[in-house]
């Protein structure tokens, strides 16, 4: 008879070299620091890939699904590989290699997207994938490590798979709350990449086996330099851009807000009534051919830039209250430091979501409203849709005026769906572009890119507003009614429920300018 008990499971693994010595402490901190840096790489690469991509839904979910990949082939062979080899022996690589892949994406991303554009999806989905999947083995081969018998299979591989989760979260945290909002997006890789090839030489240490970390030190070293050196540099990495301001050689107050490569503002420090966009000469022409020359106004803008209006307006129309909501807190510093903005100057900045920041203006306490958030890549949709409007309406006055800028290309199939919503929202709208773009044209063909919308519960006067736009030699003409109408075609209004806009946006090849 047996003398064998219930208690006696035999070892995992029987039959095999078994390795010892990695204690539950060490295995926490692989699990938890790989588990982490997994979550810190994807959220940094939405940053680094929103310049050329766009920070849109489809961009978000192509790094997630990438990243997700990577974790479940990083899992899958690394348990599988962990049953063929000794496990000890693949935690130095793991970590080594991915800290050198880590290190140099900053400068690989970059440089492709500046001078190979159409190898940019793919040289993305590496430098998230290898990395990606090398950490996420990490896990099954720290769990091969620390299982010893049947009886402890469940308490080990739940503990880890926690550990894990919780390293992810602390990742994603830390990553969004802190280390974004202090650290430039390549001093956070680099920085990674090198805690991953010192965590990569301890190993290397302790097991005296795999001898790689001079090689890949180099590589960090290397990703750093190379980062400093590489296209799509910034004078500052705000929290939601790439930013920097160039001098106008040809005026010597003129000065260009550049944000992820598109040049998105222009302030004449010297002559704030300078206007060099046309599109922001055409709100100018709308405005003044809406409201009494000089008269003050009390204006909210959705979306701050360089703050070449509020600059116009009090400039020209003194005693003009303008109320900015500007989300990147770190445009209003470079507003502040280097673009000459002053508190009296009649211009709040609230560092605010503008939808937010339309919730807490008065009803009725507006004569204008301006929507400046829409970029060329990109379009914060909840400040497109009819709910968004209807808090526009509610703080505008019964004389009140609504501005839009939009950007769109091909079929302009956002800026037909945001003129069908601002019709559903307003009594009057009218569409300002060029005749080509706005139907008005039918033998030119349709290049795209700025357009101006303007709503109102009073009429719209076409002819003053085309005698502005004239006056300031833009070139653009006024669509109403019928014409409006047949320009807008079936598109569908956006609603909270229902906007599609990164999907409707079509971006433009060059980005050098709005």
């Amino acid at each position: 008879m047996s003398s064998v008990t219930a208690s006696s499971s035999p070892p995992v693994g029987e039959g095999t070299p078994r390795d010892h010595g990695l204690g539950p402490r060490a295995a926490v901190v692989l699990v938890f620091g790989s588990s982490a840096a997994v979550l810190v790489v994807e959220i940094v690469a939405l940053r680094l890939l929103a310049p050329y991509l766009g920070l849109t839904l489809e961009t978000s979910t192509m790094v997630i699904g990438i990243a997700l990949t990577a974790i479940a082939v990083g899992s899958w062979l690394g348990g599988r590989i962990a049953d063929m080899v000794s496990p000890r022996r693949l935690i130095g690589p793991s970590l080594g290699i991915s800290g050198a892949v880590v290190a140099l994406t900053p400068a690989v991303l970059r440089t492709t997207a500046e001078w190979a554009p159409a190898l940019l999806m793919l040289i993305a989905s590496l430098t998230i994938l290898v990395p990606g999947a090398l950490l996420s083995a990490v896990t099954p081969i720290v769990t091969k490590l620390r299982l010893t018998s049947l009886a402890e299979t469940g308490t080990v591989v739940g503990r880890l798979s926690g550990v894990g989760t919780l390293g992810a979260i602390v990742g994603t945290v830390l990553t969004g709350f802190v280390l974004v909002s202090r650290l430039p997006v390549s001093g956070i890789l680099v920085g990674l990449g090198t805690l991953l090839v010192a965590g990569s030489a301890l190993a290397e240490w302790r097991t005296r086996g795999w001898s790689g970390t001079p090689a890949l030190t180099l590589v960090v070293v290397a990703g750093g330099l190379a980062t400093t050196g590489a296209p799509g540099g910034c004078d500052a990495e705000t929290k939601y851009h790439c930013a920097r301001v160039v001098a106008d050689p040809d005026r010597d107050g003129g000065r260009t807000l550049v944000l992820d490569g598109v040049r998105h503002s222009y302030v004449d420090l010297e002559d704030p009534t300078f206007l060099e966009f046309t599109y922001v000469r055409a709100i100018a022409a709308v405005v003044d051919a809406t409201f009494p020359q000089g008269e003050p106004l009390t204006a909210h803008h959705l979306g701050g830039g360089g703050l070449t209006l509020p600059r116009y307006l009090a400039a020209t129309r003194p005693g003009t209250r303008s109320l900015v909501s500007e989300i990147d807190s770190g445009v209003v510093r470079i507003d502040r430091e280097q673009l000459g903005l002053r508190s009296a100057a009649g211009i709040d900045v609230r560092v605010e979501d503008g939808r937010l920041g339309l919730r807490r203006v008065d009803t009725g306490s507006r004569d204008l409203v301006v929507g400046d958030a829409f970029g060329g890549v990109s379009v914060p949709w909840h400040l497109t849709t009819l709910e968004a409007m209807t808090d526009v309406r509610r703080v505008l006055d019964e004389d009140g005026l609504y501005v839009a800028n939009l950007i769109d290309h091909g079929e302009l199939a956002f800026a037909r769906a945001e003129a069908a919503t601002l019709s559903e929202s307003f009594e009057h709208v009218a569409l300002v572009g060029r005749p080509a773009d706005i139907g008005l044209d039918p033998t030119a063909t349709s290049a795209g890119g700025n357009l101006v919308l303007l709503a109102s519960d009073r009429p719209v006067d076409p002819g003053a507003t085309q005698k502005a736009l004239d006056a300031r030699g833009t070139g653009w003409k006024v669509a109403t009614g019928d014409d409006l109408t047949s320009w807008i075609g079936d598109a569908r209004p956006l609603t909270d429920d229902y906007a599609p806009v990164d999907q409707l946006l079509q971006p433009s090849a060059p980005r050098s300018s709005r």
